[in-house]
């Protein structure tokens, strides 16, 4: 099952040796790439380096840890190639017990895409001093990016935790104590009178508006009823006054009218509004003697009796 999904997953790269090998054992090739490609030439000329895993497995695999050997392909060294058996058989040994022949070529292919440079193969000084000072820098910034990873990992665990006290705490509420109540209360109370100082003296910046746009509007309105009204020139002038003596006529008439008219009927007689008058009763001032009027005489007597003696 392992060798139909190794040749699912890399077709022509992976070959099954058992039948022409003397040895009783199962034993696979795997040909590694940092870069696959299905031409020839295109993968000359994108991979410089390459290696084939060469796998001996035993009957108690994978129970049993298999043989593994690395050979060299292109652009490696000796020393290139040790490195790659030892990450490989570190890989191979962490999956014990489980198919892992996948993981390992896997494992191989990360380290080719790494070191995927010319030269590799040059065993002068020069070219292995270099080669070890990309060596350490590509460790370090793996190191790097690992202690990323870690500190990123435990935020996010961190987190989690987080979230599920907060969680815990809804389910379960807070419980309600004297003291908690007290404290809420007063904080309460703050809020409020806080509240309603901001209102009153929102309410008191109105006031001050409200009054301040009437008494504009007051004075407005008299500087435009002050325009209506006539000045003394042009009341008295005749431009001005002749509508008002109309008027003023007309005001007169009109009450006249109201009165009523005085007339005179044959008789002598005065009708005011259907009302007959007789002037003759009114002419004759024989009758005014017969009116008794006490003289000035009469009256100091009339004081001198009452006077009373102190």
């Amino acid at each position: 099952m392992e060798a139909e999904a190794l040749l699912a997953i890399f077709d022509s790269a992976f070959q099954d040796i058992s039948s022409s090998s003397s040895s009783d054992n199962k034993q696979w090739e795997v040909t590694l790439y940092p870069i696959d490609c299905d031409d020839e030439d295109e993968s000359d000329s994108v991979n410089h380096v390459g290696v084939k895993l060469c796998v001996d497995l035993p009957e108690e695999y994978p129970e049993v840890l298999p043989n593994l050997d690395v050979e060299n392909i292109k652009g490696l060294g000796e020393e290139q190639r040790q490195k790659i058996l030892s990450i490989a058989k570190e890989e191979v040994e962490s999956y014990l017990g489980m198919p892992a022949i996948y993981a390992v070529c896997e494992a191989i292919r990360a380290w080719l895409v790494d070191h995927n440079i010319k030269g590799l193969d040059d065993q002068s000084m020069h070219a292995q001093m270099m080669r070890r000072q990309k060596e350490k820098e590509l460790e370090e910034a793996q190191e790097v990016q690992k202690f990323e990873s870690q500190q990123e990992a435990e935020k996010i665990s961190q987190a989690e935790q987080e979230e599920q006290t907060v969680r815990k705490r809804r389910e379960e509420g807070t419980p309600c104590t004297p003291e908690n109540f007290n404290e809420w209360a007063r904080k309460f109370e703050m809020e409020m009178e806080e509240k309603l100082v901001l209102e009153q003296e929102a309410l008191r910046k109105n006031e001050k508006s409200s009054k301040k746009k009437s008494s504009n509007f007051a004075a407005v309105a008299a500087a435009e009823e002050m325009e209506k009204r006539l000045t003394g020139y042009q009341f008295f002038t005749q431009k001005g006054g002749t509508s008002n003596m109309d008027a003023l006529e007309k005001a007169v008439e009109e009450a006249e009218a109201e009165e009523g008219d005085y007339d005179e009927d044959e008789d002598g007689d005065v009708a005011i509004d259907g009302l007959d008058v007789d002037e003759d009763l009114f002419d004759d001032d024989e009758d005014l003697d017969d009116m008794d009027f006490d003289s000035d005489e009469d009256d100091e007597d009339d004081d001198d009796d009452d006077e009373v003696d102190i």
